[in-house]
């Protein structure tokens, strides 16, 4: 299938993006998405995002990783609303959406996109580590070391352990800083060390949020591609509301691709 697409990125998680307001990609097959999203042998990307109509919103997020699996993306949900603007489909800076974990809400405000993300339930404790879903699922580990083998080394380790291995889950190192924290993410469905995970900046910014007792505030994390912002809002049960996401969401290229097989 001949794919006539967009590249994006967030903070160095970069997609291609596809405009399937007419349906014409409906027949998308995983296959055709795991090929071109292969560094060597298609486009190359952490993930494929279709943009199509909805009913009660300005449009559709469907998101894939690059094995074919899906999930909501932080960075691609920014990266979409930004291609959704290149496309003309908003009617202002403030924009609705849907996408697999529901209803959201995100505007643009100059090159960077602010994304609203769900809601987050209570953090769960794994002795000195956190679980959490942002979206997606996430372990969270208070680790310094954010070398590409250590990352790699954990973030297997605890993905494909028993309790995970058959949905898999995001693995994230944290450090707090003076200024801020920094994060480095093992993605499922990439499966491997990615450049930035904006779910996983997420939930790293609600777990230190718990650690340190602030009930309403926001903090910078800095990821190996780039500065993402978080704020939220923590509930007396300690689940989290009013969290957004906030960061650049840049146009790469546009390309046509068609696979030789």
């Amino acid at each position: 299938m001949k794919l006539s697409f967009s590249k994006y990125q967030g903070t160095g998680n970069d997609f291609i993006m596809l405009d399937n307001f007419s349906g014409q990609y409906d027949n998308l097959s995983i296959p055709d998405i795991q090929l071109a999203c292969d560094r060597k042998f298609g486009i190359g990307a952490d993930g494929l995002i279709l943009l199509a109509q909805h009913p009660s919103s300005d449009f559709e997020v469907i998101y894939y990783n690059a094995d074919g699996t899906q999930s909501f993306c932080g960075n691609g949900a920014r990266c979409a609303v930004a291609f959704a603007a290149a496309l003309g489909k908003l009617k202002s800076a403030n924009t609705s959406f849907v996408a697999i974990d529901g209803l959201h809400e995100a505007a643009i405000c100059q090159d960077e996109v602010k994304l609203k993300m769900s809601d987050v339930s209570p953090i769960q404790l794994h002795g000195k580590d956190f679980e959490l879903n942002t979206g997606s699922p996430h372990y969270i580990c208070l680790d310094d070391d954010h070398s590409n083998a250590h990352i790699e080394q954990l973030g297997k380790q605890i993905r494909y352990n028993d309790t995970y291995k058959a949905q898999g889950i995001n693995v994230n190192l944290m450090s707090i800083l003076e200024d801020g924290l920094r994060v480095a993410t093992y993605e499922r469905g990439v499966e491997a060390e990615t450049l930035s995970c904006g779910t996983g900046v997420t939930a790293a910014a609600l777990v230190y949020a718990q650690l340190r007792n602030i009930s309403t505030g926001s903090v910078k994390v800095q990821t190996k591609g780039g500065q993402l912002q978080v704020q939220w809002q923590t509930q007396p049960d300690g689940s989290f509301t009013d969290v957004y996401l906030t960061g650049p969401a840049q146009f790469i290229f546009n390309g046509t691709y068609e696979p030789s097989r």
